[in-house]
């Protein structure tokens, strides 16, 4: 196992190639829960969660896919436009599953988070996060880890954003400001702050 390989990984998922920051996937729950560094938190985790689970999972249901065409060429042209369709119906599936477990253990994150739960099904980055593993050809434990710190760097993304607008709230802006606009903009400066770790050589 390259251990250098798997930091580098991790921190490439966390800063440089932020999935919030860099990448620009997942704003839709970036956006609307990050009102409270509560929610955020137990959005992010549940989104951590499911990407490093879905990454796991997806895995091995990719090689079965690339194994099926070896073995029955003939009997579709190509299997690979699958892996979308199979990927969602995973996630699809894992997010029903933390769902049932947070409204049984955690019911009063699960009312929190409210419609946005369920929007994890069409997070953009979690669906990101499997598509790369495959086109960039990673092993089992690259994956896993890409997937779960992929999801620990949108975990740091949304909490610094949450906490950032619990600050907004008492500051005094222009009115044209107010609200979302001055959320677009901390954000955009996030983002800029975010590029900087872009080019990083780690073991350079």
């Amino acid at each position: 196992m390259d251990v250098q390989k798997l930091i580098t990984i991790a921190l490439g998922a966390i800063l440089i190639n932020n999935f919030i920051f860099s990448q620009f996937l997942g704003i839709c729950p970036f956006m609307g829960v990050s009102k409270s560094s509560e929610t955020a938190v137990g959005m992010g985790l549940a989104v951590t969660f499911v990407m490093g689970l879905a990454s796991a999972v997806c895995y091995p249901i990719n090689k079965y896919i690339l194994v099926s065409e070896v073995i029955f060429p003939n009997a579709v042209d190509n299997l690979k436009f699958m892996q979308t369709i199979v990927f969602i119906l995973v996630i699809a599936s894992l997010v029903q599953f933390i769902e049932m477990f947070l409204q049984k253990t955690m019911p009063s994150l699960y009312t929190a988070l409210g419609v946005y739960l369920p929007l994890i099904t069409t997070n953009c980055a979690v669906l990101g996060v499997v598509l790369q593993n495959v086109q960039n050809d990673y092993s089992f434990i690259e994956s896993v880890v890409y997937g779960v710190t992929g999801g620990l760097g949108f975990l740091l993304a949304i909490y610094l954003f949450s906490a950032i607008r619990e600050k907004l709230q008492f500051s005094e802006n222009p009115k044209s400001f107010d609200g979302f606009p001055i959320a677009l903009v901390t954000a955009g400066l996030l983002a800029l702050c975010f590029g900087g770790f872009s080019g990083l050589n780690i073991f350079g």
